[in-house]
């Protein structure tokens, strides 16, 4: 088994490192110095990626280069990953390893999350006790990847499951067409984030507007949340209206729907309803911005004549970057990326204001990655 060493120092950022990332980590990246980790590892989807290149300029390589084999195979470097896991330290990642080893036996996708787990446990150690971690994946492994990322950081850290719709794509498939990917988001429940807004889907708004007695146009909204409570106010009646009869409770103090009552920011239904929050007015549908919630389908893939597109088969759109980075890191923070391909990571955190780290074992990808980000 091959001896492990961890850095004591400080990483160099703004920094592309050459090599395996297992070993960048131990070496060179010290204990929580990392404010934001994204990943975007192969996804054991059994495919060999032939890349032709473009440049900066959109200029294409001269040659087809065959840059990396997305197959994993249970083998000695396999076998030695996972005892080191076992040795690691983190008990619940070595038990949850050692019953998907149990459960699956020493195939491809053992091998594979064999891999993913010695790496994340590094990447565990090297992230602040406030940093966040982005981990991209696809359907094929994402259910195993989840409990691994449970055992290593513990259930409490998770925060939520992204779904990014990256096609439209059809085809004549036999079964379902798989047209997302999936990003699962970890940090301390302390943490805060800069969730966006963005424009509202103009085709999902009601197509009847309510027009009040200032004959102003709005939509409302709910006032209550699923549930009853017997905490404080919120399970009690509020001007007659006792929301628990519907198995829910108000979401907001009492004080504070007076307050919006009294503002005329509550609508009250002339058939006797339940009050609804009215929306900011005056309406207008071309400015409805909606905070963005766990379905991305406003970023788009890159397509085949995208000009930010390099060729590399699993690149990733700046614009999906740019809404992890700037959600949950400030200016000045490290931001790290293990498997940093064509260096969109970098590229955006450098735009940003942040500090960035990378990896990249693939040379091509790595000289790509430089030239678009100097």
């Amino acid at each position: 088994m091959m001896a492990v060493g961890y850095c004591l120092g400080p990483a160099m950022t703004n920094h592309l490192y050459y090599g395996d990332n297992l070993s960048v980590l131990r070496d060179s990246i010290a204990e929580e110095s990392v404010d934001l980790i994204y990943l975007d590892p192969p996804f054991n989807s059994n495919a060999s990626y032939n890349v032709l290149f473009k440049g900066p300029a959109g200029n294409e390589s001269a040659a087809q280069i065959e840059a990396f084999d997305d197959t994993w195979s249970w083998g000695e470097e396999a076998e030695a990953a996972f005892g080191e896991v076992l040795t690691s330290g983190n008990s619940d990642a070595a038990e949850m390893l050692r019953a998907m080893r149990a459960f699956l036996g020493e195939n491809d996708m053992m091998a594979y999350l064999t891999m993913m787990a010695v790496r994340l446990i590094e990447l565990h150690r090297v992230l602040k006790p406030t940093g966040s971690l982005y981990l991209h994946c696809d359907p094929t492994a994402s259910h195993y990847l989840k409990i691994l990322l449970d055992a290593v950081f513990g259930a409490s850290w998770y925060r939520t499951e992204i779904i990014w719709k990256r096609t439209n794509a059809r085809g004549t498939p036999k079964n379902w067409p798989h047209l997302h990917d999936v990003i699962f988001h970890y940090s301390a429940e302390s943490t805060r984030h800069q969730i966006p807004k963005i424009k509202a889907d103009k085709a999902k708004m009601p197509h009847t507007l309510i027009t009040g007695a200032d004959g102003l146009k709005y939509q409302t909204y709910e006032l209550t949340g699923a549930g009853i409570t017997q905490d404080g106010e919120s399970g009690k009646p509020w001007r007659g209206f006792d929301v628990s009869s519907l198995g829910r409770h108000w979401g907001n103090s009492h004080t504070q729907l007076d307050e919006w009552a009294n503002a005329g920011l509550i609508h009250f239904p002339a058939n006797g309803g339940f009050p609804r929050r009215r929306d900011e007015f005056p309406f207008n549908p071309d400015d409805r911005m909606v905070v963005v919630g766990d379905i991305w389908t406003d970023i788009d893939r890159l397509n085949q004549t995208a000009k930010e597109r390099l060729g590399y088969p699993t690149q990733k759109p700046v614009a999906l970057l740019e809404r992890i980075i700037a959600a949950s890191s400030n200016e000045g923070d490290v931001v790290l990326d293990p498997f940093f391909g064509t260096g969109t990571t970098g590229a955006v955190a450098k735009r940003l204001g942040r500090d960035w780290i990378g990896c990249e074992r693939e040379r091509v990808y790595r000289n790509a990655a430089l030239a678009r980000i100097d």
